[in-house]
């Protein structure tokens, strides 16, 4: 199995006073469904290189972006996310990014998100190098594809869906196969490929 750093999103419990990182279970089920084991990443560990640190004594063999908040609202998992962005760029690692994980993709590259409509709670056709029907939860786009990125999917409105980088071996896709009942085969797969 390969070794996959994993970020978390941040809930703040205001009635318990606490500050919590969480994954959706059924990520780490997807991520071990294509080969991998899951290590989720504290959101804590971004400052004084901890991070880095603790990435060098994992030695993970890529990095999973997962979906959830909304950038510049937890600004601890924005800081992390850009440190293992970093981390990954340095080290060559293969990224999947999620959702909110393209959005950081996106963002760490200087692009702008929009808001967009009908992108909560559905499915729809995705179009491009990837055609498959997903799902979608989101309220944010990219403006625009990063540079140094291709399109792999979008949506019939013309919103990008799915990014490859050119050089680097990152992928990210604004569905997410964890949501879905049965992993979506070819979604499995493309992971067993960009981990392999």
């Amino acid at each position: 199995m390969k070794t996959i750093a994993l970020s978390q999103r941040v809930e703040v419990l205001t009635g318990r006073n606490e500050v919590r990182d969480a994954v959706d279970q059924r990520l780490v089920e997807f991520i071990a469904a294509a080969g991998g084991l899951a290590f989720p990443i504290p959101n804590v560990l971004f400052s004084s290189n901890r991070l880095d640190r603790w990435l060098d004594h994992l030695r993970p063999d890529a990095i999973v972006l997962s979906g959830g908040n909304t950038i510049g609202e937890s600004p601890e998992r924005d800081a992390t996310e850009l440190a293992l962005l970093n981390y990954a760029e340095i080290q060559n690692l293969p990224v999947l990014g999620l959702c909110r994980g393209m959005q950081m993709i996106g963002h760490r590259a200087g692009v702008p998100l929009k808001r967009v409509n009908g992108h909560v709670g559905l499915k729809h056709p995705v179009i491009g190098e990837i055609s498959a029907r997903v799902n979608s939860y989101h309220d944010f786009a990219l403006a625009e594809c990063p540079p140094g990125f291709t399109v792999l999917a979008q949506s019939e409105d013309g919103e990008l869906e799915a990014i490859r980088h050119s050089v680097l071996p990152w992928e990210a896709w604004m569905w997410h196969p964890e949501r879905e009942h049965g992993f979506p085969a070819n979604d499995v797969e493309r992971l067993r490929r960009l981990i392999a």
